[in-house]
């Protein structure tokens, strides 16, 4: 046996966490920080030629009259995953075009107090337009859903587009705002969803809108609206053809001078005043028209489903009159000669008959007023 004691072990050092130090912090900084300053600064794309055309799936489109000879486009990457979207420039179906590349499928716009959900397809190039439809494209677009909240990329980019004068320009956005002011040039608007507004826009404006409604003031020139849901709202259009289609939300307005004026909507009723045309066609599904004539004009239809008609008319008016209602009486502040009476119908003319007026009502009553 040993007769020596031992010698203890020394104790084995306790490892302690490292405190970080403000070296270490400023290095993780360094690695995080190039990956989110792009996702705020501003790009300035300058796209070539006279006719051109701009894709985004998800941010704010405002569109404004710009100088020079080439269209401007304003690029702000926003979103915690700003940074991972890309921008791409080139020639695309004959055009210059810019795109914004989404590196995912599911996207999150958080920014906006918006808490829907929706989804578009779009083309293997990052466009939205489907122009190569009959070529059979549409086999190799892919499906995108963007929602309010929820799981996803959350990136959008945000836009501003400086138009010059005379421009042919096409802009395509999946979801957000649209704002489009003091522009002369031929512009083409087509919005998936979220609310556009127009104002001040010389040249001519075609408008497709699948959600969110419609508001458009002051346009010389043609305008075609066609809005899916949300209502449409025009006033103050002047010189050129006036093509309004709305699918619900009703369509509402005033102050027009064009050549001629067609609505169709399908549920929420039609509320238009001070027109002057030559031509007027309406059919409206459910919720009524009610529609003020502040000038002679030579061609009038309407065909109303439900909610009946009422057509306010200048005190010279002469036209041919046929009306025919389902349902419901019909009313006239005009003396009607070498009329036709007959269960719910009337045949005459107003005046020397030098206009037509047609009218079908399915329900509710028809009414010609007088200004």
């Amino acid at each position: 046996m040993d007769s020596h004691p031992r010698t203890p072990a020394p104790p084995h050092p306790r490892t302690h966490p490292r405190t970080p130090t403000m070296r270490h912090i400023l290095s993780i900084l360094t690695l995080v920080l190039p990956a989110a300053l792009p996702a705020q600064q501003v790009e300035r794309i300058v796209l070539e030629g006279r006719d051109v055309a701009v894709h985004n799936l998800v941010g704010t489109l405002r569109v404004e009259g710009g100088s020079g000879d080439r269209v401007v486009v304003e690029v702000t990457r926003k979103g915690r995953e700003g940074g991972r979207l890309t921008l791409a420039t080139g020639e695309v179906r004959g055009r210059q075009t810019l795109r914004v590349i989404y590196p995912s499928d599911r996207i999150t716009y958080s920014e906006v107090d918006w808490f829907g959900r929706t989804s578009f397809t779009v083309n293997p190039d990052g466009t939205l337009d489907h122009t190569n439809d009959r070529d059979g494209g549409w086999h190799d677009r892919r499906r995108v859903e963007v929602n309010g909240r929820g799981t996803g990329l959350d990136a959008h980019a945000d836009l501003r587009v400086l138009v010059p004068r005379g421009t042919t320009l096409a802009l395509h956005l999946g979801i957000g705002e649209t704002t489009i002011e003091n522009v002369d040039a031929k512009l083409s608007v087509e919005s998936e969803g979220m609310r556009v507004r127009a104002s001040r826009v010389r040249g001519s404006l075609a408008v497709e809108a699948g959600s969110g409604g419609v508001e458009i003031s002051d346009v010389t020139g043609d305008l075609t609206v066609e809005s899916g849901s949300g209502g449409t709202t025009v006033n103050g259009v002047r010189g050129g053809a006036l093509h309004l289609e709305v699918g619900s939300g009703g369509l509402k307005g005033g102050t027009f001078d064009v050549t001629e004026l067609v609505a169709e909507v399908g549920s929420g009723g039609v509320r238009l005043s001070g027109v002057k045309t030559n031509r007027l066609r309406v059919e409206a599904g459910s919720g009524g028209s009610d529609v003020q004539l502040l000038a002679a004009v030579s061609d009038v239809a309407f065909e109303g489903g439900s909610g009946g008609v009422t057509l306010r008319l200048p005190e010279s008016t002469s036209a041919a009159v046929d009306i025919e209602a389902s349902s419901g009486s019909i009313q006239s502040d005009f003396e009607v000669s070498s009329a036709r009476l007959e269960r719910r119908e009337l045949h005459g003319k107003i005046g020397s008959g030098a206009g037509k007026i047609r009218i079908e009502s399915g329900s509710g009553s028809v009414r010609l007023v007088k200004n």
